[in-house]
C-alpha cells in the first residue's frame, strides 16, 4: 500500500482550522484510488501531551454503529438473522412501551433509526456481560413518541437492542461478536471497545473548548450499554482497512470472503428518507455532494467528534478524528473542504428567503425531545434558536450543562431551517407537517423534536 504524509496544503488547512476551534489534537487519512495519506497534529490530551500521529487511538462514537451493522449482515448470510423478522423471534420476551412496536419492531427498524421511541436513552446498568440484556430489560420504561416506522429520528437506543440480538444469535457477548465477525476478519488490529486495551498505547482524551481554552473533558470510558451504538476506539490507518473493506468486493486484504459484494450494495442503498439531509442505508448514512453518491457516518462522544466519509464511485475516504467538542465544526469544514480539493464536490448553499415576521410567526414556540428542547423565536429577518439541554449522556444521572447562547437561523424553504453562527453553522432544520399541515416536528441535529 502506497503511503504518503498529510499534503502541506492539507496539513495548513487543519492547523487553521484547529486555531480556530481551538482544537487540541486531530489525526487525518485520506483514501484515494489504493494511494494513502495520514497523519496527526497537535496533541492528545492538554493536560498530558503527547504528539498525535496517525496510529493515535480516538474514541469513534456512532461510526461503531456500522461495524454493528456490518456484524448483523454477516449473520444475515451465515442464515441465523432475518432484517425483516420480528426482534421477538431473537428475543422472546422482549417487551417495549409500545404493545405495537413489540410485536413489529425489526432489526431493521433497529438499524435505520426508525423505532419511534426515544433514542437518546443512556444507562450503565453493567459493566459485565450482562450488560445489553440489563438494557433490553429496560427499554420497557423507554417513552414511545411515534409510531413504529414512521419517523426517521437518530435512535441510539435501538442499537442496545440489536447489540442484544446478536449476543443471542452467536451466543457470545456483543464485542466479542463483532471482534470475531469484523475486526479479525479485516485485520483491524488496532482497534478495541475497552479501556483496558488501550491505556499502554497512544489514545486521545476528550476535551471541552470554555472560553477559547481546551479543558480536558470526563468521564473518558463510556457506560457498556453504548457500546453497539458507539463504543468502538481506533486509529487511521486501521479505519483506511475499514473504507477499502466497504468500498471494495467484500474480501479482506488477505482475500477471504467476508461479505459479498450485495450485501455491502444493501447496506449503502436506500431504505428510508432522512428528508432534507439524504438517505438512510442500513447504518449508513447517504448524501449527494455535487450530484455524487456519499456513504457516511459521524460520531460524537464526550469531547471526542469523529467523521468518516466514502465515495464509492471515485474510490475515495476521508477520515478526520478530534479531540474537543469542537471538534464537529472542524471535521465538517474539513469534509467540505477536502471534497471540493480533491474530487471537485460541492453543493452550493441555499439562498435565505425573506419572509416577512407574521409569516413567520407560525414556525415559532417550543419543540421537545429527550436530549434537549429548542425554543423558536421569531427575530429579525429570521429566527433565534434556543437549545436547552436536558443532560443524559452518557448516563440518565449525568446533569444538563448551562444553555449555550441562542443561535440565529433562516428559513431556505417553506420546510427548511439553517443555522447561522458557531457552533451549528450550516446545520439544517426541517419542519415536518401533519396532514393538515399544522407543523409537529422540528427535526434538527438528526433528532425529530416534537412541538409542544
Amino acid at each position: 500500500m502506497e503511503q504518503h504524509p498529510l499534503d502541506d496544503e492539507l496539513r495548513a488547512f487543519i492547523e487553521q482550522a484547529m486555531a480556530h476551534y481551538h482544537v487540541p489534537g486531530v489525526a487525518v487519512g485520506i483514501y484515494h484510488d489504493g494511494a494513502e495519506q495520514a497523519g496527526g497534529l497537535g496533541v492528545t490530551n492538554v493536560s498530558h501531551p503527547l504528539a498525535v500521529d496517525e496510529q493515535t487511538l480516538y474514541q469513534i462514537g456512532s461510526i461503531s454503529k456500522t461495524f454493528t451493522g456490518t456484524t448483523a449482515m454477516r449473520l444475515v448470510e451465515q442464515g441465523k438473522l432475518d432484517l425483516d423478522a420480528p426482534i421477538r423471534t431473537y428475543l422472546p420476551g422482549l417487551k417495549l412501551a409500545d404493545a405495537e412496536a413489540t410485536e413489529r419492531a425489526t432489526m431493521k427498524h433497529l438499524l435505520t433509526h426508525t423505532g419511534g421511541w426515544v433514542g437518546d436513552y443512556f444507562d450503565d446498568l453493567s459493566a459485565g456481560d450482562d450488560a445489553l440484556a440489563k438494557m433490553t430489560a429496560a427499554m420497557a420504561d423507554v417513552p414511545q413518541v411515534a409510531p413504529i416506522g414512521t419517523l426517521w429520528s437518530y435512535n441510539n437506543a435501538g442499537f442496545a437492542l440489536a447489540g442484544r440480538v446478536i449476543e443471542v444469535l452467536t451466543g457470545q457477548p456483543f464485542e466479542a461478536a463483532v471482534q470475531s465477525l469484523v475486526l479479525d476478519p479485516l485485520g483491524m488490529k488496532h482497534t478495541y471497545y475497552f479501556a483496558r486495551n488501550i491505556v499502554t498505547e497512544r489514545f486521545a482524551v476528550g476535551h471541552t473548548i470554555k472560553e477559547d481554552t481546551a479543558e480536558v473533558a470526563r468521564p473518558w470510558e463510556l457506560p457498556r450499554t453504548v457500546n453497539p451504538a458507539g463504543g468502538l476506539l481506533s486509529d487511521v490507518l486501521d479505519l483506511f482497512l475499514y473504507a477499502r473493506f466497504q468500498m471494495g468486493d467484500g474480501t479482506a486484504r488477505d482475500g477471504a470472503r467476508v461479505l459479498s459484494p450485495q450485501s455491502l450494495a444493501f447496506m449503502q442503498s436506500p431504505l428510508y428518507s432522512r428528508g432534507s439531509s439524504g438517505e438512510m442505508g442500513l447504518t449508513w448514512m447517504l448524501e449527494d455532494v455535487g450530484g455524487v453518491r456519499t456513504v457516511r457516518h459521524s460520531g460524537g462522544t464526550v469531547g471526542q467528534q469523529t467523521t468518516f466519509v466514502m465515495v464509492p464511485s471515485r474510490t475515495f475516504a476521508l477520515i478526520v478524528l478530534t479531540n474537543a467538542d469542537r471538534g464537529a465544526e472542524l471535521h465538517g469544514e474539513a469534509t467540505k473542504w477536502i471534497l471540493s480539493r480533491y474530487l471537485g464536490l460541492e453543493d452550493r448553499e441555499p439562498a435565505i428567503l425573506d419572509i416577512p415576521a407574521d409569516q413567520r410567526a407560525p414556525y415559532a414556540g417550543r419543540y421537545t425531545a429527550a436530549a434537549q428542547d429548542l425554543e423558536l423565536t421569531v427575530s429579525g429577518s429570521g429566527f433565534l434558536v434556543q437549545r436547552i439541554p436536558k443532560g443524559g449522556f452518557p448516563n440518565k444521572e449525568q446533569s444538563a450543562p448551562p444553555p449555550p447562547p441562542p443561535i440565529r437561523a433562516a428559513l431556505v424553504s417553506e420546510n427548511l431551517l439553517i443555522a447561522l453562527d458557531e457552533p451549528m453553522k450550516g446545520t439544517r432544520g426541517e419542519f415536518l407537517r401533519d396532514p393538515d399541515g399544522a407543523i409537529t416536528w422540528l427535526r434538527l441535529g438528526s433528532r425529530a423534536h416534537r412541538r409542544v
